[in-house]
């Protein structure tokens, strides 16, 4: 055991542990979730660790020998290691000040090992003093919350941009079958399934395109800030050596804020950024839902589709399965919205210089980032990809409906296409049967103008035989 001691006293600590006092502290104060810190969020802070000794070097404020024995030390959490010993809970009071002093107290106690020296030998490494040199925990900790976010809102660009190719790609198979529009839940006019399939891929395409621009905020950060946005501790040359090495080591280009002050105090951009993951949810439930009406049967349902069976869908019924994986999209579009809503909360209860529910915005936007590119990935492979399409019943729907009479309105009036949709109704008999009988149109006629390329298109279906 070692002896850390901090102003509110002292504490034993295991001579194994890399984190110290503080971070004993916050075990014992913040048993909330019982979940750490996602690993992306540690890499991020390992990275602002890493930038800022390299800044502080740059100055001349940081010795050379303590400075390399840190960024390595920091460079090593951002490669993944050290995770075990990040060990507070994702939610807490302090503004995240127990997040950002584990990861100082890590860093410092593994530069202390770097150097040979043993671990807790503050005088010569301090987590506050050199490790958190120039910094506090109010430009520390937004600023990891923006590496991280740009880190994850890649993984969730890719997953959504190999979703939308997927649905092209089934818009391109399935663009030769007609089958049954529908509003309001019932039938409508005919479209093609490609169609539909097409109209997919521009939802998430629109998601892709609101996650990437909101993607780009995140690269303005408050470091250089410090405590209220003045900058106080850090010298004006760090401000701009620490964007710079931030740069280099994500590869992106991060820039200062034009307003420290503001960027210390306000958080509306992760509110706009979570409103963009909520937004690009909502698409996705509904084509979700979609999926799982058309696949609604086998026998007794809609059955236009057919999804991949993954698993038995009952205990008690033999032979069911279930659309296991659209229902996963649903659920994690509400577990999306109801983070968005407590982004939303913790935005507007910042005060004056500081919002101290970063802790919590962090917490659910990572949520949501994570989980989104899982259910993505999850869709797409598990059910999209498999999807088939049942063209005789799509066939037999059409076949069935009433629908299509709306093509036949600019050659029968509307009057008359009434009529004849009631009595199929009433009668059940088809429409063509019908319009054949009365001799309002020919079969040679009908057959162009009900056919796919006639009534999926803008234009009128079969213009050709206007009187």
């Amino acid at each position: 055991m070692r002896i850390e001691h901090d102003f509110l006293g002292e504490i034993k600590i295991p001579d194994e542990i890399y984190y110290g006092v503080q971070t004993t502290r916050a075990l014992d104060n913040f048993v909330i979730t019982g979940h750490k810190l996602n690993d992306d969020f540690i890499k991020s802070f390992g990275i602002v660790k890493a930038a800022a000794a390299k800044a502080n070097m740059k100055t001349g404020r940081m010795p050379s020998k303590i400075g390399h024995a840190i960024v390595q030390a920091a460079e090593e959490i951002a490669e993944g290691k050290w995770h075990d010993q990040f060990v507070v809970d994702c939610i807490q009071g302090g503004a995240g000040t127990s997040m950002n002093m584990n990861a100082n107290e890590v860093i410092a106690n593994r530069a202390l090992e770097i150097l040979g020296e043993k671990k807790g030998n503050y005088n010569l490494i301090s987590p506050n003093n050199h490790v958190n040199m120039a910094q506090s925990t109010n430009d520390v900790m937004p600023t990891a919350m923006r590496i991280c976010a740009i880190t994850k809102a890649k993984k969730l660009i890719i997953a959504l941009e190999d979703m939308a190719a997927t649905f092209t790609e089934k818009g391109d198979a399935f663009n030769h079958i007609l089958k049954m529009g529908r509003t309001h839940l019932q039938d409508a006019v005919p479209i093609t399934l490609g169609q539909e399939f097409y109209a997919y891929a521009e939802a998430v395409k629109r998601g892709i395109k609101r996650i990437r621009e909101n993607s780009k905020n995140m690269h303005c950060v408050n470091m250089g800030a410090t405590a209220v946005g003045t900058g106080l501790n850090a010298e004006p040359e760090y401000i701009q050596f620490v964007v710079e090495e931030l740069s280099k080591i994500t590869g992106e280009k991060i820039e200062s804020a034009d307003n420290l002050v503001d960027a210390t105090q306000n958080t509306d951009q992760m509110a706009e950024f979570s409103s963009a993951l909520k937004v690009t949810a909502l698409a996705l439930c509904k084509i979700a839902n979609d999926i799982r009406l058309m696949a609604s049967g086998p026998r007794c349902g809609l059955g236009e589709l057919s999804l991949p069976e993954r698993q038995p869908g009952s205990s008690i019924m033999p032979g069911k399965i279930n659309p296991v994986i659209p229902e996963t999209v649903n659920q994690v579009a509400y577990q999306v919205i109801g983070n968005d809503m407590a982004i939303s909360l913790a935005v507007e209860n910042g005060q004056f210089e500081l919002n101290v529910m970063e802790p919590v915005m962090a917490y659910n936007l990572f949520n949501s980032l994570t989980i989104l590119t899982n259910v993505v990935n999850t869709l797409n492979y598990k059910c999209v990809k498999g999807i088939v399409a049942n063209e005789e019943r799509c066939r037999e729907m059409i076949e069935k409906s009433v629908g299509i009479v709306t093509a036949l309105l600019p050659h029968i009036g509307y009057e008359q296409a009434s009529s004849i949709a009631k009595e199929a109704l009433k009668t059940d008999t088809s429409v063509k049967e019908l319009v054949i009988a009365g001799g309002l149109l020919t079969a040679a006629q009908l057959e162009i103008i009900l056919s796919p390329a006639e009534m999926t298109k803008p234009g009128i279906a079969g213009k050709q035989f206007l009187i």
